[in-house]
């Protein structure tokens, strides 16, 4: 991920770093001695007094067991440990064999097999994780089940929004505390079932019409009383169980009109919850095709919903279909027409590049982040690149000042958002410590999770974790997502598009995901430069670029060496080979520590100093602060490579030059 200026780090002592560090290993170890151990049976009554306890503890802002001190002592951030990854469950639910809390071994992943339990205990919920005690299926033993991380589903904790639920392939394990617990990192292991009736209880072949019928309409009129009263998981729950019963032969022969209305309904709801895929394929089996006008009206209901479904996908074709056909059943539509003119916008945009930049800036605010736009990046192309893996090449000449692409965000959390989450990661593979913006990673989980078709487009870019889920995005049971191969990805590829909102610190830094961006790869002498208009990444050649030539731009802009490859390294994995690097690397210790100590002086210069109206003398001060960090540069050497250390106080000369 981009990394942060200095004003943004996180200082923690060592002492805390180390107690991090011990307490994982520690884990680790016990769990290592312990794997395979038959499960030691729970009090009943000791396990919810416990997690009563701990629930009103929680709700009082008891300290977090998970959370790590800063220096400073002034606040706390989540301490998460990561690289011992596993791959969710792919088996659906109706092959998976049963099993009971007798069955489960320690530190052991139950492949094949399926635990029902319900929920016996108030949730305990911390800021990475929640937790609660559950019974077996037989309501004989207690057991804790945990949810790491992606804990939340549409606003609402997963574990509070079931009595019931169905573990796929359980994962039993201690957690940093030592207890033992059953344990969720992919929310598709994780079946929630709305009632005490499980998935599997539903029958696939009903033979009473009349019965399938009145079960059908009642979920029917269940969903519309949860839509009115705006719960949207409850109604989406209530439709789609209507549409089990509705979609089948028995109901399809003698009322195919109600599951027509129920996927018309469901459309409705999965815009509400920003599941396009699913609104736009319920919106387009909805339709009747009749000329009633009822039916038409109906129909243009429907091509609405997949329009916008399509729209907000940014299948702008697509859209310019649905809605065209909206209009030919409903004439004089305005809303229809309003859909069509921004459509034309956006495939100026997507075709030509042609964005109204003071128009976008000037309807940004803190309340509207994020801007209605396309995506234009047909002047790139994805191939490999030597050495360096996959790049982006330009597929015609770019000048200097030119765009050379413009990326609408796959995903961004604003600092200023609930979403916004920093944790202190210790990476078992490395043994490093690093700040991470786990709220992104959840965020682009719920996303993929919501929007199925979009998977394969993130699980193909770079992360160290590869898993074993690249073809398997769906199951009967829903989409499958691998949350550890997302946080791998947004570790290497997530950028920090700034506080353009308001202040921000590291514990609330604004990051987001920008797909095709990140495969540019990095340069201390780029020939492309990025800026940010909301969550639309602007790319601007600084300098010409040839077709068929490779695009960079720089990961980390620090003027100092030592601080850029440390930051290369830890964030990245790499360290650069560049000429300026090679350059730098060469040069005396004292040279540089010296250009570090300028380069210091002059940040402070400008932030004191305003160009605008610079006295004489104050000119002649920021001159003699360049020519010194000039003359730490060995001229032959650095012929035709940047001075980085002297770009800030060269940029305030440049200014102040143009004002006299």
């Amino acid at each position: 991920m981009a990394s942060q200026h200095d004003e943004n780090t996180i200082f923690m002592t060592e002492q805390e770093a180390e107690r991090i560090r011990n307490t994982i290993k520690t884990r680790l170890q016990r769990c290592s001695e312990l794997t395979g151990r038959t499960r030691e049976p729970r009090d009943s009554k000791d396990a919810i007094r416990q997690a009563t306890g701990a629930s009103l503890m929680a709700d009082m802002g008891a300290a977090d067991p998970d959370s790590a001190q800063t220096k400073e002592q002034r606040s706390t951030i989540p301490a998460i440990a990561v690289g011992q990854p596993y791959p969710p469950c792919i088996i659906p639910l109706r092959d998976l064999q049963p099993m009971k809390f007798s069955d489960l071994r320690m530190d052991t992943h139950h492949r094949g097999r399926l635990l029902t339990v319900k929920r016996a205990s108030p949730v305990v919920t911390l800021v990475a994780r929640s937790w609660t005690m559950v019974y077996d299926e037989g309501g004989d033993e207690i057991e804790r089940l945990e949810v790491c991380l992606h804990k939340t589903r549409h606003g609402k904790d997963v574990l509070e929004s079931g009595p019931v639920f169905m573990i796929k392939e359980p994962y039993f394990t201690l957690t940093d505390q030592g207890e033992a617990t059953l344990r969720i990192d992919h929310p598709s292991d994780l079946v929630v079932c709305q009632d005490e009736t499980s998935p599997n209880e539903v029958k696939d072949d009903v033979d009473d019409a009349v019965e399938a019928e009145k079960f059908a309409r009642t979920c029917k009129d269940q969903g519309n009383a949860a839509l009115e009263r705006q719960n949207l998981p409850q109604a989406y729950g209530n439709y789609t169980e209507g549409l089990k019963i509705a979609r089948q032969n028995v109901l399809t022969k003698s009322n195919p009109d109600l599951a027509r209305d129920l996927s018309r309904n469901r459309a409705h709801v999965n815009l509400l919850l920003n599941q396009l895929d699913e609104a736009k394929a319920d919106a387009i089996n909805s339709l009747t095709g009749r000329e009633d006008q009822r039916s038409k009206d109906l129909d243009s209901k429907a091509y609405f919903r997949a329009g916008c479904a399509a729209y907000n996908l940014g299948e702008y074709q697509e859209a310019k279909g649905y809605f065209k056909e909206q209009q030919k059943l409903s004439p004089g539509n305005e809303t229809a027409s309003a859909y069509l003119r921004n459509i034309e916008k956006r495939l100026r945009e997507q075709d030509a590049g042609a964005y109204n930049f003071k128009k976008i800036k000037a309807g940004l605010s803190r309340n509207r982040p994020r801007i209605d736009a396309a995506s234009f990046i047909s002047n790139t192309k994805i191939e490999e690149s030597p050495g360096r893996g996959r790049g982006l090449f330009a597929t015609r000449d770019i000048a200097a000042g030119e765009i050379v692409m413009c990326e609408k965000a796959f995903c961004v959390v604003w600092g200023h958002e609930n979403e916004t989450l920093t944790a202190m990661t210790y990476d078992v593979r490395d043994d490093r410590i690093r700040v991470s913006p786990v709220g992104l990673t959840k965020s682009i989980v719920q996303k993929l999770i919501s929007n199925p078709s979009q998977i394969e487009t993130v699980m193909d870019m770079y992360g160290d974790y590869q898993g074993d889920v690249k073809d398997a995005p769906m199951t009967e049971d829903g989409p499958v997502v691998d949350t550890f191969r997302v946080h791998d990805i947004v570790c290497r590829n997530a950028f920090g598009p700034g506080g353009q909102h308001g202040d921000e610190g590291i514990s609330n830094a604004s990051t987001g995901l920008w797909v095709r961006a990140a495969y540019i790869n990095h340069s201390c002498v780029p020939n492309a430069q990025k800026e940010y208009v909301g969550d639309l990444m602007v790319l601007r050649a600084v300098r010409s670029i040839a077709a068929g030539q490779e695009i960079s731009h720089s990961y980390d802009e620090s003027s100092d060496y030592d601080a850029r490859r440390a930051a290369l390294l830890t964030t990245w994995g790499f360290e650069c080979g560049c000429a300026l690097c090679a350059a730098e690397k060469t040069d005396d210790p004292a040279a540089r520590k010296k250009r570090k100590e300028l380069a210091g002086e002059a940040d402070l210069f400008v932030a004191n100093e305003h160009w605008g109206g610079a006295k004489r003398l104050t000119v002649v001060k920021a001159r003699r602060i360049a020519r010194d960090i000039e003359g730490t540069y060995d001229g032959e050497k650095y012929k035709g490579l940047p001075r980085l250390a002297a770009r800030t106080i060269q940029q305030w000369l440049a200014l102040a030059g143009q004002r006299r």
